[in-house]
């Protein structure tokens, strides 16, 4: 598969970054679209260069010339969106957070185990190439053994309550926008908690504008973690071990550089000439790690797998059991087939 054809599902800021991204792309084709809107859809093919334009998602999902679908809704709409594409035979990369709750992603996982189809959450920051060395470097002892892992993310909104922000049937809150991330930082470092403590502030419709986290592992690591809608953060991140420290600076899931720090060393600045602040470079890397997948009959990647995929959505369910936001959602059946 020298040549992979990609339909974009969805035509919101976050697709057309992926789309910029996938243009850089060697090998990388887009050749459909889907909305719910054909005028939609039209103006994004228009902007981008694309063939065809479809105004549903059955369409885009049984265009037989389409390898791979990005799907890129609101995480309210990933079941039904991804599950659609990966049951017309279509594989599938699922923007985060991965789906509303575990049930979900359980069911997207079964459904791509059972067609043998490849299917990978859109968590662009295991992609990036100065977060893979971040990682290469705990495993191998720079900072000694992690102790604390420490992360942000919060918008100043503020919201207003017709924003999808403040919506509970959209998965609304702080949680699965901004919270996946920091979560999904910890677990990359630590794997997944022992125990999960958590305190939020709701709104009136009952979606958290801010959550504290505190993660704790059996060997004594801690993560504390927080996200907001309602008040701006540094967006930074750091990981403290017994024998030192990685900080990294502002936007810290797609880093252009950060620092290590040890006792008796001048702090040092790591780099990489492939990385970028830009979000579309970062999710560049993450198409350039879908088509490696599929030219080699992969079924997941081993950078965004699908357990590790299921444990942040564990994680995710439990800060939400423990502040009290639910969606209906989490009380629906699954949807047919």
């Amino acid at each position: 598969m020298e040549r992979v054809r990609w339909g974009v599902l969805a035509t919101g800021g976050i697709a057309a970054h992926f789309t910029s991204g996938l243009l850089d792309s060697p090998g990388a084709e887009v050749v459909a679209v889907g909305s719910r809107s054909e005028e939609s859809a039209r103006a994004f093919a228009d902007r981008f260069g694309i063939e065809r334009a479809y105004g549903d998602w059955a369409s885009l999902a049984a265009d037989a010339e389409v390898d791979v679908v990005y799907v890129a809704t609101p995480h309210s709409a990933h079941r039904a969106a991804a599950g659609l594409c990966l049951e017309a035979g279509r594989a599938v990369l699922c923007e985060k957070a991965f789906t509303l709750n575990s049930r979900e992603a359980e069911e997207l996982i079964a459904l791509a185990r059972s067609g043998g189809r490849f299917l990978m959450e859109g968590m662009w920051m295991y992609c990036n190439p100065l977060i893979r060395r971040m990682r290469e470097l705990i495993a191998d002892g720079a900072i000694g053994e992690v102790r604390t892992v420490q992360a942000d993310f919060g918008l100043a909104g503020p919201f207003p309550a017709s924003h999808r922000l403040r919506d509970p049937a959209q998965g609304g809150g702080a949680l699965l926008d901004l919270g996946v991330y920091p979560v999904s930082f910890a677990h990359l470092v630590l794997g997944e908690p022992e125990q999960v403590t958590a305190s939020a502030v709701l709104s009136p419709e009952g979606v958290d504008l801010r959550t504290a986290m505190l993660l704790s592992w059996a060997g004594g690591a801690q993560a504390l973690l927080h996200c907001a809608v309602d008040s701006g953060t540094g967006v930074t991140a750091s990981v403290t071990g017994s024998a030192g420290r990685i900080d990294l600076p502002a936007g810290f899931f797609h880093p252009e550089r950060f620092v290590l720090h040890r006792p008796g060393r001048e702090p040092e600045e790591v780099t990489s000439p492939e990385a970028s602040a830009l979000p579309r470079d970062s999710m560049r890397h993450e198409a350039e790690e879908v088509m490696r997948c599929l030219r080699a009959g992969e079924l997941q990647s081993p950078l965004v797998p699908w357990e590790g995929t299921l444990a942040v959505m564990r994680t995710l369910d439990a800060v939400r059991e423990r502040t009290g936001v639910r969606y209906p959602a989490d009380l629906s059946p699954a949807p047919a087939s």
